[in-house]
């Protein structure tokens, strides 16, 4: 009995799957690019670490692990993104839209080098983010 309610629980919830709208189980209303740039930070930090050291096994770790932190930084540059910034705040900064797609394009070029200007650049970015997120909260 207790394995065909679990199945029932389950088919519900494949059919009427439950709809959720923010970068957690709980829409808290809670956005701050600062959580992008520390992850932005992290991966020149690595890189820095990475160009210093001639130990391939800690380079190969550190490879991992760069690729895993700008995957996180994409994803909290997604949140803003998609959740936080509205239609009437790319009316008012159209360079929104080219600021993302720099941002995110960078992340992507960052897990495949080790270059510091890319990290450089997507910290950039990310700070132009951040200043026309701190201009909305003003307003």
């Amino acid at each position: 009995m207790a394995l065909a309610n679990r199945l029932l629980s389950l088919a519900d919830r494949i059919v009427s799957p439950t709809s959720v709208h923010a970068h957690c189980d709980l829409p808290c209303g809670v956005y701050d690019p600062a959580q992008a740039r520390v992850e932005a930070e992290s991966v020149k930090a690595i890189m820095e670490k990475y160009n210093a050291s001639d130990d391939p096994y800690f380079r190969e770790r550190a490879t991992v692990i760069k690729e895993q932190v700008a995957g996180e930084c994409n994803r909290h540059l997604d949140v803003l993104w998609y959740q936080y910034f509205t239609p009437a705040h790319l009316e008012k900064y159209p360079q929104l839209h080219e600021l993302f797609w720099t941002a995110k394009k960078t992340t992507s070029q960052a897990k495949r080098t080790a270059d510091i200007a890319i990290a450089d650049k997507l910290l950039d970015s990310i700070k132009q983010i951040g200043d026309i997120f701190w201009e909305t909260k003003k307003a």
